[in-house]
């Protein structure tokens, strides 16, 4: 993350710089793309405040504290903005993730009649995915007789297929960027 600090009515301190940055370093965890911190440390009689603005991909988080300490201000609004994060990155989430939080695997089976010159009939599987990696769908569907395993990739969050080949080795379906 990039960060730049700014200090009004304060010495510049390496310490400070130093501390801010190794803490904002914590958020590229939850964060997609790269961001921008800027930080304003300031002094004005006996409070210390810290203010915090976050600017990244599809985020602009903003934050303010004052104490009567520095360091305990900057911790305290970091506490704050990682509560802002966290709370953007779940929103995000639930707002894109649709049925990709269901955790059973078969719930329902319909009929399709389709009127052909021949009558098809067509069973239809309503499934929910989980999340996993794709060595533990591997382990999942040496664990059942399906010939194959919908999932949610762990690392990629996108729908994949994992099937059974004759050979009894496996393929995996997924889709490409």
């Amino acid at each position: 993350m990039h960060t730049s600090v700014t200090f009004k009515n304060l010495d510049s301190s390496e310490n400070l710089k130093s501390y801010v940055g190794d803490k904002l370093d914590r958020f590229d965890k939850y964060l997609y793309n790269p961001a921008e911190a800027n930080v304003v440390l300031s002094v004005e009689k006996f409070r210390h405040m810290a203010e915090i603005s976050i600017i990244g991909d599809r985020l602009n988080i903003y934050g303010k504290e004052v104490t009567d300490d520095m360091y305990s201000a900057i911790d305290m609004v970091l506490d704050k903005l990682e509560k802002q994060i966290k709370k953007n990155k779940e929103k995000n989430r639930k707002h894109r993730g649709g049925s990709k939080s269901r955790t059973k695997d078969m719930l329902t089976e319909d009929t399709l009649h389709l009127e052909d010159e021949a009558t098809r009939h067509i069973i239809v599987r309503n499934i929910d995915y989980k999340p996993m990696d794709v060595e533990e769908a591997v382990m999942q569907m040496d664990l059942v007789t399906d010939n194959f395993l919908v999932f949610t990739n762990a690392r990629t969050d996108q729908v994949n297929v994992l099937y059974r080949r004759k050979n009894d080795d496996y393929g995996l379906i997924q889709p490409s960027n």
